[in-house]
């Protein structure tokens, strides 16, 4: 074949640079975008943030687009727009400015050649303790936090217990095969083989005693429990720290070493027949073992508190009764234009300089709308699911209604795609409790009239019955299914199940206690 060449005309979709920063910017989450932002003031000169003491000179004035009175400012809130149904209103009207009233600090000019900074800090802050946050709840968590690992923490102990050269070995080899639940990872049997190996001489051979006698001692370390072989080696360590004359102390280490099993399945008639225990004992017991800490390691390894932003934020007028939209002022930092760098662009200047300042200038505008795009899409999205689930709001979970993506999507003009990613990784605050946007949507179940009913309510139903059952003789699947079919809802049980499961809730026999 002869090659040739042609033209063709064709018409395609291409995404701008602009139109793909709004894209992203509207898939970010609170961190994310908050991080976006500070990338951005770092890297383009023309972006800096808002003076909150010039921002309380200008009023806060706002256009309906979320802008202030500067053509290039940016701010989180937008004008207040009424919805077409007359019991529901939008604000977003960021009108409160708070203004710091940090104490100011009096400093002596001329301090004694004893005097410590302390005393002259502690001084001029009449006693109070500084907080280098800013944030109350931070410094609280600062102080509670810990960064130890249960490896170290054990480990400070140990080089505070008096030991023989040999035991420090064992307690060693004990503490670095302890995972951060509090157990030994490997099987009790094998590590004591190696420890045989390495520690074992002619004339002094390692006994299993001795190895078990360093085990329990490193038991009795904080957190009492940890090194422990299985649950009921921790539990019998936990139970043998309590005092003597503890009631039934020791019908209690009998069950956790020998009928564990049986507690833990909830076979309270085999375990009363096999340990000798009538119902009042056994109660008292289960109490008593549900005092105690089955990861003791938990408490020293624990994570550091993970909070929610929430990006909007619902409440009700108490005066009109209508529900009030707004974005949450707090999940950005304002930022606009720097009007001396803006002011030394030049129009007929080519240099590489003015050049580079044209750059940034455009760049900031770009992403400042797109920030603005991203709070307008947001703000609409969130209209459209309040005005939607009302009834959620009012009534709680039990209330909500079946929603999809497709509904949103006609109702504010977008595509199902750009109200996933509007909904993905955004929180709303609203009287019920802290929400993801995701939340909201939820599949239907048929009812026997024909009607439908939300999965979301279903589950807060089933939740509801298991909370109200009789502990004794809990409620099964086919139970609970039998109960929903008598109010409407057409249910099949391993639809039950599944629900079941997501809620966290274990099965019937699991749920059984002692009344």
């Amino acid at each position: 074949m002869k090659p040739t060449l042609s033209l063709r005309m064709s018409q395609q979709l291409t995404m701008t640079p602009q139109l793909q920063q709004a894209i992203k910017l509207l898939q970010l989450s609170t961190l994310d975008l908050q991080q976006e932002i500070q990338s951005a003031l770092e890297s383009n000169p023309m972006l800096e943030l808002e003076d909150d003491q010039e921002d309380m000179s200008q009023g806060d004035t706002q256009h309906q687009d979320g802008i202030s009175t500067g053509q290039d400012d940016y701010t989180a809130g937008e004008k207040p727009t009424d919805f077409s149904e007359p019991d529901l209103y939008t604000n977003t009207d960021n009108g409160s400015d708070e203004i710091s009233d940090a104490p100011s600090e009096t400093i002596p000019d001329d301090l004694g050649v004893d005097s410590s900074w302390d005393d002259v800090y502690q001084h001029a802050t009449n006693g109070t303790a500084p907080n280098n946050g800013g944030d109350d709840d931070g410094y609280f968590d600062n102080q509670n936090a810990t960064t130890d690992s249960l490896q170290s923490h054990l480990l400070w102990q140990l080089n505070l217990t008096p030991m023989s050269d040999r035991d420090h070995a064992i307690a060693l080899s004990i503490i670095d095969a302890t995972n951060s639940d509090g157990y030994i990872s490997d099987d009790w049997n094998e590590l004591f083989s190696g420890l045989e190996q390495d520690l074992s001489t002619a004339e002094d051979p390692l006994e299993l005693d001795e190895a078990e006698a360093v085990l329990h001692r490193l038991q009795q370390f904080d957190p009492v429990g940890c090194c422990a072989r299985d649950l009921s080696d921790c539990l019998l360590a936990q139970l043998r720290q309590l005092p003597e004359n503890t009631p039934l102390i020791k019908e209690a280490m009998n069950v956790v070493t020998h009928y564990l099993q049986f507690l833990g399945n909830r076979d309270y008639a085999t375990l009363m027949r096999r340990a000798r225990l009538k119902e009042p004992q056994l109660k008292a017991i289960i109490a008593l073992v549900q005092t105690l800490t089955p990861k003791p390691g938990a408490i020293i390894a624990d994570s550091p508190p993970e909070y929610v932003i929430p990006d909007v934020l619902v409440s009700k007028d108490p005066k009109t009764g209508r529900w009030l939209v707004e974005l949450n002022p707090e999940i950005a930092p304002k930022i606009r234009i720097h009007s001396a760098y803006a002011g030394m662009v030049k129009r007929a200047d080519n240099s590489a300089d003015n050049t580079f300042l044209r750059d940034n200038l455009q760049e900031a505008r770009w992403f400042i709308k797109s920030l603005q795009s991203r709070n307008e899409t947001l703000l609409k999205v969130a209209t459209r699911i309040v005005e939607h689930q009302k009834a959620f709001f009012e009534n709680g979970p039990e209330a909500m209604q079946p929603l999809v993506l497709n509904v949103i999507a006609e109702a504010v003009e977008m595509h199902e795609s750009t109200i996933s990613r509007v909904t993905t990784q955004k929180y709303m605050h609203t009287p019920q409790g802290i929400f993801e946007l995701k939340y909201f949507f939820s599949s239907h179940v048929n009812t026997i009239s024909g009607g439908e009913c939300s999965s979301v309510a279903i589950r807060s139903i089933i939740k509801k019955m298991v909370a109200e059952e009789n502990t004794k003789k809990p409620l099964s699947d086919s139970r609970i299914a039998q109960l929903l079919e008598d109010m409407g809802v057409q249910i099949a049980r391993r639809t039950i199940a599944k629900y079941r499961e997501a809620l966290n809730i274990p099965p019937s026999n699991e749920r059984k206690q002692l009344v």
